[in-house]
């Protein structure tokens, strides 16, 4: 191939990029992709505790909400919530039974 043909590939898939780039763009701008917003200085209610890789495909992922956790299963086909509402005092008190 010539050098003139490479260059031509390569304008090519600049100006791909720039039109995905720009549709990206729009999108943000009329509002097609939500936004979160939160309060900076609100605290943070939701976050991940633990993660335990079962096998390559599945995992459990323990999920603090406020003062409750629940224990999900996550795997390619499907999720299942283990167990929901877990108090974090129980946690903590059956951990210490279980250290003694």
């Amino acid at each position: 191939m010539e050098p003139v043909q490479y260059l031509k590939y390569i304008v090519g898939l600049l100006i791909v990029l720039g039109l995905i780039a720009l549709i990206a763009l729009l999108a943000r701008r009329f509002g097609m992709v939500p936004r979160v917003t939160r309060d900076p200085s609100a605290p943070r209610r939701l976050s991940i505790t633990d993660v335990l890789s079962i096998d390559a495909k599945r995992r459990l992922v323990l999920i603090k909400r406020d003062d409750r956790e629940h224990l999900l299963l996550l795997g390619p086909e499907r999720d299942v919530v283990v167990e929901r509402n877990i108090s974090i005092n129980e946690n903590t008190e059956q951990g210490d039974v279980k250290n003694a």
